[in-house]
């Protein structure tokens, strides 16, 4: 029997957002809500899991299950459900510090390891719930509270760090576009292995510099000729910073993490056909 989309109103919690007016989080939920209805998936088959951050309470305001867990530790608590329950949509979202500060060693090895996820990362700039501190994606020269004289670091290149991870869907959004988030987010799902979509989303409270006008400004959709199994061309659109372009930058399709499990669980040669014919079962 066919299962029945769910409307937009069924996709949020009784809990209302807390961030604060004009925050780009808004956009990034908006179009959170609108990529689970047009996938028509079922909240009691959606686990939402973050770490810490303003952009880490987002699990709160969806009505699937969720875990918010400890400071970076999204991908541990991801991988883990994912694991028990293969069946499980599992999508992890989070801030730019939780994914690239302390939560930087797992991200990387989650790229590696393939998994069937999707990271939606809230890309600000700065570490906005504590009131303001440069984070690893913030700009040499950004003046906050803690660096008054402009921080000296250079930042980390989101999009390259996951490609060389070994990532095989890497995208950019942009929270001032939720429509295209939305798609961006479906085609994340969609796809069978590490989806990252690093998502520019303005904190208007505490960063005065990275804001929905400059972004807009900034930013390009790829060319319509872009290929993104190209990973040469991938790199190098990920590192464009004039503009920084906006869509699936690299995709790769192959086994993920749980293929590779489940082969291990039936056999890989003796019982060939039976791992076919399950990965069809399981994605067809």
């Amino acid at each position: 029997m066919a299962v029945q989309p769910l409307p937009l109103e069924a996709y949020k919690s009784d809990e209302k957002p807390t961030w604060c007016p004009g925050c780009g989080d808004f956009g990034v939920l908006n179009g959170l809500y609108n990529a689970m209805r047009q996938k028509g998936l079922q909240t009691k088959d959606v686990v939402v899991v973050s770490g810490i951050g303003c952009s880490s309470r987002l699990p709160f305001f969806v009505a699937s299950y969720g875990f918010h867990g400890v400071h970076g530790r999204a991908m541990p608590i991801a991988t883990g459900v994912k694991v028990a329950n293969p069946n499980l949509k599992v999508l992890a979202m989070g801030g730019d510090g939780d994914a690239f500060a302390i939560g930087g060693g797992h991200f990387v090895h989650a790229a590696r390891r393939n998994l069937d996820i999707c990271y939606v990362i809230m890309d600000n700039n700065i570490y906005g719930l504590t009131k303001g501190q440069t984070s690893p994606t913030s700009q040499v020269g950004f003046v906050t509270k803690t660096t008054p004289k402009g921080t000296p670091d250079r930042p980390i290149n989101p999009l390259r760090l996951a490609i060389a991870s070994g990532a095989t869907f890497v995208a950019r959004g942009f929270s001032g576009k939720p429509k295209e988030l939305a798609e961006l987010i479906v085609e994340g799902i969609n796809h069978n292995g590490f989806a990252v979509i690093d998502t520019f989303s303005p904190c208007p409270t505490f960063n005065k510099v990275n804001t929905f006008k400059a972004y807009r400004e900034e930013v390009a959709d790829l060319p319509k000729d872009y290929d993104p199994s190209d990973l040469h061309r991938a790199i190098e659109y990920a590192s464009s910073d004039d503009p920084m372009y906006l869509g699936v930058l690299y995709r790769e399709e192959g086994a993920s993490f749980e293929d590779h499990l489940q082969a291990a669980k039936i056999g890989t040669e003796e019982n060939a056909p039976a791992v076919i014919e399950d990965l069809f079962r399981r994605y067809g």
